[in-house]
């Protein structure tokens, strides 16, 4: 791994109020914060900016809640805050002005890097089909990386949400073509987020599941309207095996994490998590409500079960 996460501790917290911004605040407040995010460090962010839909539609995250989390980040003191992306449907600039993002960087005067580009450092990768990547020399000037995305069902990785984001989001797509399927890493996809996941540390996981989307997912889906509900962690892992609970899967159901919890890359099972805020029986009461109708359609439901069920 480039560097090690800066809080190892699983520490998640969820969230639920009336906008997404603010239960974003609360969230972010329940964590260590302080000792995430340092006077003068170099913060990059990486939001879900995988097409230019629409945020109602469950695809990226809005840019309102996006301005929110930058200010917040301010108020920590860094040196510089970056927007680091590169979206696999069609040019990450595009993308940017046609959802709005680009006013959004332009107000709060920050940087943006587009990962589909150089200048390139080689990642080496413990994977069988690729071996290494150029990704964006971004990476090594980050004191801190912040995975802030959506929660959604995902036709080949079942899920998708803080790891497979910036795993997906940050090989070049004028290495790997739109949307990266051009170099094999389709061929081992959980393969692939599994060695991304290996090298690259993301100190802050931020899943939105206020705009979710369930079904043929990450495009086609239905978006599941759960107004104010966050989940953030200091553990990717933690975080997404969280996220995946929502969405009626243990971690064996999602190859590349329970890889990555076979690698012990953080923590997969919610009983040796401190989880703050809702608990994660009330969360999915609440997800699954919204979803499906029924708040008794989840993983949870008689009791809360370690990894394997039990």
């Amino acid at each position: 791994m480039i560097r090690e996460r800066r809080i190892k501790e699983p520490i998640v917290s969820i969230t639920k109020a009336m906008t997404e911004s603010k239960s974003l605040e609360k969230a972010l407040d329940l964590l260590p914060i302080d000792k995430i995010i340092k006077k003068g460090d170099a913060v990059v962010i990486n939001p879900n900016w995988v097409k230019d839909s629409k945020p109602k539609d469950a695809g990226i995250v809005g840019p309102k809640t996006l301005k929110t989390l930058i200010q917040y980040i301010k108020e920590k003191e860094p040196s510089k805050i970056y927007i680091a992306t590169g979206s696999g449907s069609k040019k990450t600039t595009e993308v940017m002005k046609n959802v709005g993002y680009d006013k959004i960087i332009e107000e709060e005067k920050i940087e943006f890097v587009d990962m589909n580009y150089g200048p390139y450092i080689d990642l080496k990768l413990k994977h069988d089909i690729i071996k290494s990547t150029p990704i964006n020399e971004i990476v090594n000037k980050a004191d801190v990386i912040i995975s802030f995305t959506q929660l959604k069902h995902h036709e080949e990785a079942t899920i998708t949400s803080a790891i497979k984001n910036i795993a997906m989001g940050w090989p070049p797509a004028e290495i790997h073509g739109y949307p990266k399927k051009n170099t094999g890493i389709h061929k081992d996809l959980h393969g692939f987020i599994r060695a991304m996941a290996n090298e690259i540390p993301i100190d802050l996981s931020i899943i939105s599941c206020d705009k979710a989307m369930v079904g043929t997912g990450p495009h086609n889906g239905m978006a599941v309207d759960t107004p104010g509900l966050i989940i953030a962690s200091t553990d990717p892992l933690a975080a997404d095996c969280i996220g995946a609970r929502l969405l009626g899967f243990l971690p064996q159901a999602v190859c590349y994490l329970y890889g990555l919890d076979k690698d012990n890359i953080g923590e997969s099972d919610p009983k040796n998590m401190e989880i703050k805020g809702l608990s994660l029986e009330e969360a999915e009461k609440i997800f699954s409500k919204c979803a499906y109708g029924d708040s008794e359609v989840r993983v949870d439901k008689e009791k809360l079960k370690d990894i394997h069920g039990r």
